[in-house]
């Protein structure tokens, strides 16, 4: 969702909770032995407001945790395939330019096609372990070989493994989704919020809307926050393809 969007967004929740305000006002007009009851609704709210919080709070951690986690394998593996591309060149010579046309197809089939797939949320094929395959069989060398050239052998088959531990991790990050239980928790902790502001006998209508405008409009503001982070390779906050362009480009 881009900056325009969610500025609209947030601006519309803020306006629609304001005519609610308006609303009750006018519907349910304050009177004076209504006063009592203040202390108690304070009380309730101020409880709702923490325990909202603390849901918030876990919402917050989880999804930025998991797109963390998904830039950082992200940044491994292509680290480990620009790394195998060097190592080529310690190779023998009828096996280097294998390896680097490899590794290059492979981050080339992951930028152009998983990047889109893993956007849009849906599994990915296994083509791109059949090129990985293909990549450890390009970095395989005879006994024959020198021992130097055994040696680098040896660390690209390394380097192979970390590429596909990342690779795992990513495919793992790009399935991985908030819990419908903090969704529930989320949206209803946020309506309560809400909800309550209505309770108060605030005589200056004014204040009542512009304090109910704010809240509305940042609770708004947090909850499309969670719901971009909650995609780790989303087009707005999920990571991107970056590291391998920067190797591949």
């Amino acid at each position: 969702m881009a900056l325009l969007e969610t500025f609209v967004v947030v601006l519309g929740v803020a306006f629609v909770a304001a005519l609610a305000v308006f609303a009750k006002t006018r519907l349910f007009p304050v009177h004076e032995d209504e006063e009592p009851r203040e202390d108690v609704a304070e009380y309730i709210a101020m409880m709702v407001s923490v325990l909202y919080a603390v849901v918030l709070g876990l919402c917050l951690v989880s999804v930025w945790e998991t797109r963390s986690s998904a830039a950082d394998h992200v940044q491994v593996e292509a680290s480990a395939l620009h790394q195998m591309y060097l190592l080529a060149d310690a190779l023998p010579a009828d096996r280097r330019q294998p390896v680097r046309d490899a590794a290059e197809t492979y981050a080339r089939h992951v930028v152009d096609v998983e990047w889109p797939v893993m956007e849009a949320r849906e599994p990915l094929d296994p083509t791109g372990w059949r090129l990985l395959e293909q990549l450890r069989r390009a970095g395989e060398v005879s006994d024959s070989a020198k021992v130097p050239q055994q040696i680098a052998a040896q660390e690209v088959l390394a380097q192979l493994s970390y590429i596909d531990d990342a690779r795992r991790g990513r495919e793992a990050a790009a399935q991985e989704r908030l819990s419908p239980v903090l969704w529930t928790g989320l949206l209803i902790g946020g309506a309560l919020t809400l909800a309550f502001m209505f309770l108060f006998g605030i005589r200056r209508s004014t204040t009542h809307v512009v304090m109910v405008m704010g809240l509305s409009g940042f609770i708004a503001f947090t909850v499309l926050l969670i719901h971009q982070l909650d995609s780790p390779f989303g087009t707005t906050l999920g990571a991107t393809p970056d590291a391998f362009t920067r190797y591949f480009g």
